[in-house]
């Protein structure tokens, strides 16, 4: 993507400048969308974007900028622009000017797709679309569909002053499916997707007419459904996208953005129990063609497999290059952006609850009177404390062990800490969901997961 001597001329020359470390990011993306609204086009997009971003450090302190200018030219005015900003006074490392000899570190293949990028032609993703929308429409009440799939193809280069040189190569297929279902002017809203570091095979393995018919029958189950209850009481949470809660009211606060600052209550509690003696709580990177997988993070380092919480105890952070510098924890291939436009900092990447050891009958069984939350629609959660409220996309009353009707408006409110420390019984059955995660550094593909979790209560908002 770049050439070799290019590379270590602007890291020389950012060197030179005074900085202690400097890293060079560059990156090649090819993107498609196709949207289909009611069986019609109506979003037909590609597009090649390519740039790079330059990031030095001075000590703990970080300076960072980009361009899509890949020319010499370009390159050494962004290494001069910024060394500028910090002045030329610094340190010169007795190795700077050229001296780097970089170590090459290859991609294995792990998630390298089966099907390639360009394999079928624009008429199959539409058809496959258009059996999506058919699907959907398992009511005369359904109104409105909506279908979009998205592939992305990037390449990654990271090079930086203590001689990585990684390159990368991340392909992912996502695909949505938004029903509407309408009656008496009552409006309910269903919706399935799925998203894996793969090609075009996630249309073979997760087929669009059941993505479809799925959103549809959400759908036209919240349009029956009854007002859900209103206060505090015993919920289990769903497998795969019920995970949501966990990351954004527990995971944000385990990430070293907000720990070194001390921003988050679980700051320096290493060691001391945070969570229910039943949980696990688990951040991996290297989960096979997972949605949030990569080979490498976004600073060249290997991702790992990171236990955050075990059985209640809490483990590790996630640890950036920044993050490493500032606390002194060792760093565990976490740092992630958007794009060249941002400097990586602390994120998650696959995070969920492990299995634990109840059967799925028996955590049920110890709930009389109940909510059963099996998908969750926008949120809100504080930085800092983890407090939350979420809505509930599809939900069902729990009476004396048993799934019962299903009802709609359901919210959950309450802190991320003290909601972790009242998980009570955790089945076997893990899912992973996929999803967009927004923080410091962009918008970035992660999953989250977990199995059947029962948490003794929370409270919930509603209408009845």
């Amino acid at each position: 993507m770049l050439d070799e001597t290019l590379v270590r001329e602007v890291l020389a020359r950012a060197r030179r400048g005074g900085s202690d470390f400097a890293e060079v990011y560059a990156e090649r993306w090819r993107r498609r969308t196709l949207r289909v609204l009611n069986g019609e086009v109506k979003e037909a997009a590609s597009g090649l974007e390519y740039g790079a971003g330059l990031r030095l450090f001075h000590g703990t302190e970080v300076t960072y900028g980009y361009t899509n200018d890949l020319t010499p030219q370009g390159l050494l005015a962004l290494a001069a622009s910024l060394t500028a900003l910090r002045g030329q006074a610094g340190r010169v490392d007795e190795r700077g000017g050229g001296g780097l000899d970089f170590r090459r570190a290859r991609a294995r293949g792990l998630h390298t797709p089966r099907v390639p990028f360009d394999a079928h032609p624009r008429r199959y993703r539409l058809e496959r679309l258009l059996e999506a929308d058919g699907a959907a429409r398992v009511a005369p009440e359904v109104r409105q569909v909506e279908s979009v799939l998205e592939e992305w193809e990037q390449e990654v280069l990271v090079a930086n002053t203590e001689g990585a040189w990684v390159e990368d190569r991340r392909v992912r297929t996502r695909l949505r499916v938004t029903a509407i279902a309408e009656d008496a002017g009552v409006v309910q809203t269903g919706v399935a997707w799925q998203g894996l570091s793969v090609g075009l095979e996630l249309l073979e393995t997760h087929p669009p007419a059941v993505l479809g018919r799925r959103a549809g029958e959400q759908a036209m189950t919240n349009l029956r459904a009854r007002p859900a209850p209103a206060g505090t009481m015993p919920v289990v949470l769903g497998p795969g996208f019920g995970g949501v809660i966990f990351h954004e009211a527990v995971g944000h606060l385990l990430e070293t953005t907000a720990v070194a600052k001390r921003a988050s209550v679980l700051a320096d509690r290493l060691g001391e129990p945070v969570a229910s003696p039943v949980v696990t709580y688990v951040d991996d990177g290297t989960v096979p063609h997972a949605w949030g997988s990569s080979e490498f993070d976004d600073e060249g380092a290997p991702t790992e497999r990171t236990v955050l919480i075990e059985r209640g105890i809490l483990r590790s952070y996630l640890v950036d290059r920044w993050g490493a510098l500032r606390t002194g924890y060792r760093p565990t291939g976490s740092g992630r952006r958007q794009d060249y436009t941002f400097a990586p900092t602390s994120r998650m990447r696959n995070t969920f609850i492990a299995p634990g050891t109840t059967p799925l009958r028996d955590l049920f069984a110890q709930v009389d009177d109940g909510l059963y939350a099996v998908g969750f629609r926008g949120g809100q959660v504080r930085p800092g404390s983890g407090e939350y409220n979420f809505g509930v996309q599809e939900a069902y009353r729990i009476r004396r062990g048993e799934v019962a009707e299903p009802v709609r408006g359901a919210m959950l409110v309450g802190k991320g800490p003290e909601t972790i420390m009242r998980v009570v019984a955790v089945s076997d059955d893990l899912a992973l969901g996929a999803g967009m995660c927004g923080s410091l550094s962009g918008s970035i593909p992660t999953e989250v997961g977990q199995p059947h979790v029962l948490v003794s209560a929370i409270v919930v908002g509603g209408e009845a």
